[in-house]
């Protein structure tokens, strides 16, 4: 039977650190430094993995997936792990590359070390895109900002130009806002142009999601079109759930959901004291964000109507996804108005609801897929 050798390999942007631990052995020994480079990597496997088995893995950071994609091809078993939950020393000081890969293999050997999930190209193309749709957002509100308090700055005040942002607000600014000094209005057609270009790309990147999930796989498609059957979640929030967490069957409860998003709150307790405080922000923060947003429509009274009847109406949604959404709308209705009662802050009410909302998505992502797989096997 081959023997089975851990290598751990801390990668940088240029060079990979490797170590390597022998299955039932103590030693763990250090492979040196090799290029970040397909050729370095293809040479580094043949040598170590003359006469034995490889598992390999290294943290989960700004080099992605390329090293696990390129491992995986060579026949290569390779795990990409949290960095977050590395077990590590309190006393120990010296942080090396060496140091990393040594741990990483060592820790690795020893089953302590937590692995992330990978997405396939395809997952991870649409993570891509819906995050550059989120990052258009961020320099949206940004630019908005730097107008908006530059009329302020200069008593420029749209008393009857419509709600902040819309056509009719910014065709007042064009028509209205006008300038002595040649800077000034330099500066107001920069900001104006930089308001309109963000507002522009969003709407392309949009457009691109919309393609993106229709040639997307099957599988794929249903859950985003089944998840829209909840109230405050549309086709750019369903579309985020599913880039993030890919196939939610690999989560056997709603509560491993809730803990990978990190909106489970943080606990503290010793003996007779227990302690909880805020939640742990500790899992996807993209994916928080999109939810926290949907949760808001949850204050309002149950109601089919608008934009979620119209949704419910087109898209091709089975009863069980509308009699969850249905549950979901009157559960969460009632605890906003029971917490908001006892006092709670809304942003501490908005966290509970978002815990609570991921329930009924995995409810209804988990039926969706067993639906289609049903149908794929028949």
């Amino acid at each position: 039977m081959p023997k089975v050798r851990f290598v751990g390999l801390d990668v940088h942007a240029e060079t990979i650190a490797v170590a390597v631990a022998e299955a039932g052995g103590s030693e763990v020994r250090s492979w040196g430094t090799i290029p970040n480079r397909p050729e370095s990597v293809r040479k580094l496997i043949r040598k170590i993995g003359d006469g034995g088995k490889l598992k390999c893995c290294y943290e989960a950071g700004p080099t992605g997936y390329v090293l696990y994609w390129q491992l995986t091809q060579l026949g290569v078993e390779c795990e990409v792990i949290a960095p977050s939950l590395i077990p590590t020393k309190a006393g120990d000081r010296v942080k090396t590359d060496r140091r990393d890969a040594e741990r990483l293999a060592r820790c690795y050997r020893a089953g302590e070390l937590t692995p992330v999930w990978v997405p396939d190209a395809d997952h991870e193309a649409l993570r891509d895109l819906v995050r550059a749709r989120e990052a258009a957002k961020q320099d949206q509100l940004s630019h908005r900002h730097q107008l908006g308090k530059f009329l302020l700055r200069h008593g420029k005040r749209p008393l009857e130009a419509g709600p902040a942002w819309s056509a009719k607000y910014l065709n007042w600014i064009k028509v209205h806002v006008r300038f002595e000094q040649p800077a000034l209005e330099a500066t107001l057609a920069d900001y104006l142009h930089e308001v309109e270009h963000a507002a522009e790309r969003i709407v392309r990147l949009e457009q691109s999601i919309e393609e993106a999930v229709s040639q997307a796989a099957p599988q794929v498609r249903a859950v985003i079109e089944a998840l829209q059957a909840l109230r405050g979640v549309a086709h750019i929030t369903a579309a985020t759930v599913v880039a993030e967490v890919g196939s939610l069957t690999r989560f056997e409860n709603p509560r491993q959901l809730m803990s990978y998003t990190g909106v489970v709150p943080r606990e503290y307790s010793s003996g007779n004291r227990r302690q909880r405080g805020a939640i742990t922000k500790t899992g996807n923060a993209h994916l928080r964000r999109v939810l926290v947003e949907a949760v808001w429509a949850y204050r309002h009274r149950p109601a089919v109507n608008g934009r979620l009847l119209k949704r419910q109406r087109c898209l091709p949604l089975s009863d069980a996804a509308k009699q969850i959404a249905w549950r979901a709308q009157q559960r969460l209705y009632k605890r906003y108005t029971a917490l908001m009662a006892r006092g709670k802050h809304k942003n501490q009410v908005v966290a509970a609801l978002a815990r609570e909302l991921l329930g009924f998505i995995w409810a209804i992502a988990v039926q969706t897929e067993a639906q289609c797989k049903m149908q794929k096997a028949a």
